[in-house]
């Protein structure tokens, strides 16, 4: 798996929650070498389908989700234009970055900020509210009223990019990063006999409100999921115990939204890979799509896996490139056999 490459594709491409359909093509392409089906759900997620073709086999579900953090175009005011956040965006990564808005052709803008020369101190030691920024598009009144509506979504601009090494940096790899992670893991098991019907899933609108997992695992109804996301990463002003060092390798959650059995399988494939895991305790909510998928129809068994990732929700999310590949490689492992294993299997 060339990982700068996949990256570079998947985060250059425009994904917000509810807009993610650029970015689902791309996924539905890249996925279709390595399963025998690939669907758009109606929700706009795409499902890649790898049959064990065994009577009874139960149906084990991988779960990344595509889209990511954005805007809302929500006003006009002399030409500038205001906005509200699609998911958890950080205001202080705010002022002056550069913003793609997802007209046809796109558009571009910038957030406009005050000079430190006009600022009160008391002004430059706070993060002002979203509502009080606006977008500078350069545009009058009349052209932006005309060429971008309201309602119209937005993103941070950029792709993905080496950082020294073993890093990469860029927007969008929370969770973008995670979906090559399960294409490389679907590439590790080519020509495997597996015992299980593989789903691998690219979900929608999980910065929102998981819509996309939900519904999806709603129709395919698995035996078994395993979300894989992100965690935080280490960073030199984080709190000790906040954090995950990256390329200390993948971090396996612990707690009520994880199968102890699950968990402890992940864990005896890491020690046989002699693989470095890192461990999150998660005393209730994981935060991420695999509180939801747990809790489908009558209950779904599930893994949480997660990737450090440094930055979280903001343009220059970074990763190291041997968690990625670690975390592919447990995948592998922990699939392949699994159906054995599954509390009622015959």
């Amino acid at each position: 798996m060339n990982y700068e490459k996949t990256l570079e594709q998947l985060c250059s491409l425009s994904g917000p929650s509810g807009f993610e359909q650029p970015v689902a093509r791309a996924a539905a392409e890249l996925l279709r070498p390595w399963v025998e089906e690939v669907t758009v759900h109606p929700m706009g997620s795409v499902i890649g389908v790898l049959p064990c073709k065994k009577p009874g086999a139960k149906k084990l579900l991988l779960d990344a989700h595509l889209d990511e953090i954005g805007f809302l175009i929500t006003g006009h005011e002399e030409g500038y234009l205001t906005f509200a956040p699609l998911g958890g965006v950080d205001p202080r990564m705010l002022p002056d970055r550069e913003v793609m808005i997802l007209t046809n052709p796109p558009i571009m803008g910038v957030v406009a900020c005050l000079p430190p020369h006009i600022q009160t101190r008391e002004d430059m030691d706070k993060s002002q509210p979203i509502k009080e920024l606006y977008l500078d598009v350069g545009l009058s009144q009349e052209q932006a009223q005309r060429l971008i509506p309201i309602g119209t979504p937005a993103v941070y601009r950029g792709s993905c990019a080496p950082l020294g090494e073993e890093l990469l940096w860029g927007k969008a790899l929370d969770d973008r990063a995670c979906f090559a992670v399960l294409l490389h893991t679907l590439e590790l098991l080519k020509g495997e006999e597996l015992d299980v019907d593989l789903y691998v899933l690219g979900s929608v609108q999980e910065e929102t409100h998981s819509t996309g997992a939900i519904t999806a695992a709603y129709g395919i109804v698995p035996d078994l999921c395993v979300a894989v996301d992100v965690t935080h990463g280490d960073s030199p002003d984080a709190g000790k115990g906040e954090t995950f060092k990256l390329g200390g390798g993948p971090v396996l959650g612990l707690g009520p939204n994880c199968a102890k059995w699950m968990a402890k399988r992940m864990e005896d494939k890491a020690r046989q890979l002699e693989l470095d895991l890192q461990k999150e305790v998660m005393s209730g909510s994981s935060g991420t799509n695999g509180w939801p998928l747990q809790v489908s129809r009558e209950g779904v068994a599930t893994a949480v896996l997660s990737i450090p990732l440094r930055y979280m929700h903001t343009p220059i999310e970074t990763v190291c490139r041997r968690d990625l590949e670690d975390t592919a490689r447990l995948l592998c492992a922990f699939i392949k056999g699994i159906g054995k294993e599954v509390p009622g299997y015959d």
